[in-house]
């Protein structure tokens, strides 16, 4: 995240400072449902919400969507704002604004992780470093072993933690020629076996005549059922069937030696 003056169009550097006895009036007008009010008061406080969001530079995030989620804990702090209560507006927005900004944060990753797992990650973690104290090599069987679990369940929360790692991240450089993570991962469903079978197979639907080409189109490409094929072919669905299996046979044979 970086220190910007534009964050969402606005430019913070011109925002407004609004007085305590301005922030007394506006409020006392906008609970009365003055909405020039409402929105002059929102944007007077989004110096209050910016100084809250430069907590978070270092979190990776992108300042805009930042910015507005801190908004968003504003006006729901302005909704929610209670005048006879006694306290400063600021006093009871701040929490509001850094909950939502957090949830933000929490809830904003592509992954959602549930709960529990995020807590038997943590309980993991501590036994980690515990582990680690006295054993240089702690690996996920003596972590397993300790908390009395599968390694499997382990692995797996240790997992659902970690952060996503893009395709394109380098993992090693030498001399500006960048290895990058996609570089090393196989793709075993695109090997030359794999290449002569598909090819068998096209050679094979070609053989076919049409209509039992187009059965097995809507069959197998569609996931049609057969009584749907035969109301789309205008055959029965008997004849359906038998069309169907005298194809899968032909390709079969022209497939296999």
């Amino acid at each position: 995240m970086l220190q910007k003056v534009v964050i969402c169009g606005v430019d913070t550097s011109g925002l407004p400072l609004l007085t305590q006895a301005e922030q007394d009036e506006l409020m006392k007008r906008l609970k009365s449902g003055d909405k020039a009010a409402r929105e002059r008061f929102i944007v007077g406080n989004m110096r209050l919400v910016l100084s809250l969001v430069r907590r978070f530079w270092a979190k990776n995030a992108n300042a805009d969507d930042v910015f507005q989620a801190g908004c968003v804990g504003l006006i729901k702090a302005i909704d929610n704002f209670d005048m006879s209560v006694g306290v400063k507006f600021s006093t009871y927005a701040v929490p509001m604004i850094l909950g939502e900004i957090k949830r933000f944060l929490r809830d904003g990753n592509s992954l959602r992780v549930s709960r529990s797992i995020r807590d038997t990650a943590y309980r993991i973690l501590k036994v980690r470093e515990k582990l680690e104290e006295s054993d240089d090599d702690v690996t996920y069987d003596k972590i397993a072993r300790e908390m009395n679990v599968a390694v499997s369940e382990v692995a797996y929360a240790l997992d659902a933690i970690s952060d996503p790692v893009s395709l394109y991240e380098p993992v090693y450089n030498n001399s500006g020629d960048a290895l990058l993570l996609m570089d090393q991962i196989s793709d075993e469903k695109n090997n030359d076996e794999v290449w002569t079978e598909k090819a068998a197979l096209y050679e094979a639907l070609a053989r076919l005549e049409g209509r039992e080409k187009r059965i097995l189109f809507l069959r197998y490409f569609e996931g049609k059922t057969q009584t749907e094929i035969s109301a789309e072919v205008g055959i029965s669905q008997a004849q359906v069937s038998r069309l169907e299996k005298t194809a899968l046979k032909q390709i079969k044979s022209a497939i296999l030696p």
